[in-house]
């Protein structure tokens, strides 16, 4: 039976490194549902859950959890209520790349809402994610190569 997933659900993601853990904290119109994945491998699944979310965050990012969890890829764990830190929705960086130059000359950041134009990244907006939809082959990529925005 298909699982209905809920803002604050802990899903497990198994990695070639072990257990990974993130936390389901906001669903968008357009991109779908939020994530913030926790730093830190496990060889199995701890007993006191809710001190996963006392870990640094890894990053965060949009990914089609529902269908993750519905095709068994991924286990929903237990629902906890979102921490401080997760609460506000948090920004991203986006922009396009100048099809000749392959880079980004004119960065915006998005607060779920609203993009305002900032043109050149300063050092704490590059530490920002990039605002994107990821698969699940990316996202464990990211997660065992223990992947943060500003690398």
């Amino acid at each position: 039976m298909a699982r209905r997933l809920k803002i604050g659900d802990l899903i497990e993601i198994p990695t070639q490194k072990g257990l990974s853990y993130a936390h389901y904290t906001h669903k968008d119109k357009v991109c779908g549902q939020l994530i913030f994945v926790y730093k830190g491998f496990y060889h199995k699944r701890p007993n006191n859950l809710k001190e996963i979310l006392t870990k640094e965050v890894q990053f965060y990012t949009f990914f089609p959890l529902t269908s993750a969890v519905n095709h068994g890829d991924m286990t929903f764990v237990e629902n906890i209520p979102l921490v401080e830190h997760e609460v506000k929705f948090p920004l991203f960086r986006t922009g396009m790349a100048d099809p000749k130059t392959k880079k980004i000359e004119d960065w915006w950041i998005w607060d779920g809402k609203n993009s305002v134009r900032v043109g050149t990244l300063d050092n704490d907006q590059k530490k920002l994610p990039p605002r994107g939809v990821w698969n699940d082959t990316l996202l464990i990529k990211r997660i065992e190569d223990q992947w943060s925005p500003d690398q």
